[in-house]
């Protein structure tokens, strides 16, 4: 669930503050709706989620400590700014999809839907998060790292992250729920390679 943040001075302190709630509040909504149906998702929050179903330890605390280590790689590569933003944003997550299952039940979902459903609102929740220069996590900074160090394509890398991820969710979900989990994933894609563009957007 990770890209290359945009750098913007352009949105003040007010502004990056809605655009983080936002986006936390979105993906956590994002986050129990894909927890509900038993889908998985790809990158950091693909990760947290495969050992929260493994193991049974709540998704937000997994999250949570799972983005710890990224963080200096996220300085190295993009600074204090972007990981102070980041950091805001998974705690955020993390404690928003603890609180909001007793807030916020679903009943019955069409997978087709469900999957449909979190692309859209995970990516706008993305999409709000890149544009005020934060993240949900640490694959993308790795990924931008080992472009920086070996020349390796940062896209390669998350590709491969996620197809190691989908192929250990068989192990724990019967094929058509990884299935519907990969629609899931490539329409969240689509709607940040299709709307997160620096060249149409202006702040």
């Amino acid at each position: 669930m990770e890209t290359t943040p945009q750098k913007s001075n352009r949105h003040g302190l007010l502004d990056d503050a809605q655009g983080i709630a936002y986006g936390g509040f979105m993906a956590s909504v994002g986050v129990v709706l894909l927890t509900h149906l038993g889908f998985v998702t790809g990158q950091t929050a693909g990760l947290a989620i495969l050992i929260s179903y493994a193991t049974g330890w709540s998704f937000g605390l997994v999250f949570f400590v799972v983005n710890l280590p990224f963080y200096w790689l996220g300085y190295r590569r993009l600074g204090l700014r972007f990981v102070l933003k980041s950091l805001a944003a998974v705690t955020l997550l993390s404690v928003l999809v603890t609180v909001l299952p007793g807030l916020l039940q679903f009943g019955a979902v069409h997978p087709l839907v469900g999957a449909l459903l979190f692309g859209c609102i995970t990516g706008s929740a993305l999409l709000a998060l890149f544009r005020h220069g934060a993240s949900l996590g640490g694959i993308g900074i790795v990924a931008l790292y080992l472009q920086d160090a070996t020349g390796f394509r940062a896209g390669w890398t998350q590709l491969i992250f996620d197809a190691c991820l989908f192929a250990v969710a068989l192990a724990l979900r019967d094929w058509q729920t990884v299935a519907w989990s990969a629609l899931g994933a490539l329409v969240l894609n689509l709607v940040i390679a299709i709307n997160h563009r620096r060249d149409r957007y202006i702040a």
